[in-house]
């Protein structure tokens, strides 16, 4: 009797310990707008780090660490609160640029652009930049990457450089670049965020860009815009309104782009610069960075200040954290072809009769899977080889979703031949029919 009491005063124990370890993940009612909390810090301490949004996960790539500028690639799951190494980018760099396009994070700086593709874990070299220079920025619209400012050598310069205001675009697809209107003032362009395709560069002054019609316009600038190596990041509306967090100096600056104005939230708890920031499902995180000091010692100031260099990953809620914005569209665009059809074409150029159950600001189709064309509607699929082809659209809605058609396949071939038996039986009828005619002509004729 005792040894069973005993038996079920363990089991009890053990229930009661299962319950307490089971404890459920923090829901948005037991997260504080406004706020810092503290997460798992990176395994590697590192600087000017690249950090981009993939699939739900961050990963935190490159940067400089305790060794000099490094390759490394961690991936952080905010689901779990853990950190996994991943294989490392191929040129290690630092204050570079990252864009998430389809889930595969562009890694951008001077002669370098690299893409990562978290699904398979691997790397893949793409097409630099047209103009090589650091410290700009990328921003994903409309399914091209827009990289602005940075700077460039210039041995005329105090600093050795010199701002540069270009705007320069990335075509995923093609991996081509074109070049579009630059910045009314150059900055160093990795200042910048996104709200409903217009890019925001947030630095002495706050530039809008507008991809749609390729124009920059003025915004309110930062209050507090003397503030060294601020680095923005927006809301995306999906739990929080859309606004823009500038972190920098300890502070937060939030502007909103419906009201052109600016706000102060908590302080960062971490006072650093050269840090990453990122944005899953509206929470946002500020990653790594590094902060200087200088002490009374002599030495200091002839060889520099005490660097410190931070693997923190500091998570914020954002004010109206649990309300989405009621502009937010998460929608996609749906697209039906009406032609070409399922079927046999006995000619080299197929019209491409598509529509699109919303306005867009951006069409394009892909042909056999490989080549992509931009459209503004309707057109001809010209000079298709003889054989089997497919066609899919896609198009962006003005909220940045895309939506594809069904992928219809259809075949080209030889127009059919004139029907030859036809051509030598009629030859050959019209031949009788004028000799008949001439025999009964030369008889009358003797007659």
């Amino acid at each position: 009797m005792r040894k069973s009491a005993a038996l079920l005063l363990i089991l009890l124990f053990m229930v009661a310990s299962s319950i307490v370890v089971a404890k459920p993940a923090l829901s948005s009612a037991d997260l504080v707008e406004n706020s810092w909390v503290s997460k798992t810090p990176m395994q590697v301490a590192r600087s000017g780090l690249g950090v981009a949004v993939a699939n739900g996960k961050i990963y935190a790539i490159g940067g400089s660490a305790e060794n000099g500028v490094v390759g490394t690639n961690e991936e952080y799951d905010p689901e779990t609160n853990t950190w996994t190494s991943k294989t490392s980018m191929p040129t290690p760099m630092a204050q570079f640029a990252t864009a998430v396009y389809q889930n595969k994070i562009y890694c951008i700086s001077e002669n370098v652009n690299e893409v990562y593709d978290p699904e398979t874990d691997t790397w893949e070299t793409k097409e630099p930049m047209p103009t090589p220079r650091s410290g700009v920025g990328a921003n994903v619209v409309n399914g091209k990457i827009y990289v602005t400012g940075g700077y460039v050598p210039n041995s005329s310069s105090l600093t050795g450089s010199s701002f540069v205001s270009l705007n320069e675009v990335y075509d995923p697809e093609t991996d081509s670049w074109t070049t579009k209107a630059e910045m009314p003032t150059a900055e160093i362009g990795f200042r910048s965020a996104v709200v409903d395709n217009k890019i925001y560069v947030t630095e002495s002054i706050t530039q809008i860009y507008d991809g749609g019609t390729d124009t920059w316009s003025l915004g309110t600038p930062l209050p507090h815009s003397s503030i060294s190596d601020a680095r923005p990041v927006a809301t995306t509306g999906v739990n929080a309104p859309k606004q823009i967090y500038v972190f920098g100096g300890g502070e937060t600056q939030v502007y909103d782009p419906e009201s052109d104005s600016w706000t102060f939230g908590a302080d960062t708890p971490t006072k650093h610069l050269a840090f990453g920031v990122a944005v899953v499902n509206d929470l946002l995180y500020v990653i790594g960075g590094f902060s200087q000091t200088y002490s009374d010692f002599p030495d200091d100031w002839i060889y520099g200040p005490k660097i410190t260099l931070y693997a923190t990953n500091e998570q914020y809620t954002p004010f109206g954290y649990g309300t989405p914005d009621p502009s937010y569209d998460i929608t996609a665009p749906e697209i039906t072809i009406a032609s070409p059809e399922n079927k046999t074409y006995y000619t080299a150029n197929v019209t491409l009769d598509f529509t699109v159950n919303e306005p867009v600001s951006l069409m394009r189709y892909e042909l056999d899977g490989e080549t992509v064309y931009e459209v503004s509607g309707n057109t001809t699929i010209a000079g298709l080889a003889v054989g089997v082809h497919n066609v899919t659209v896609s198009a962006f809605d003005a909220a940045g979703n895309m939506g594809a058609s069904e992928t219809v396949f259809f075949a080209v071939a030889e127009p059919e031949p004139f029907p030859t038996v036809l051509v030598a039986t009629a030859a050959g009828a019209s031949i009788a029919i004028i000799g008949a005619v001439l025999l009964l002509y030369f008889r009358r004729r003797k007659r």
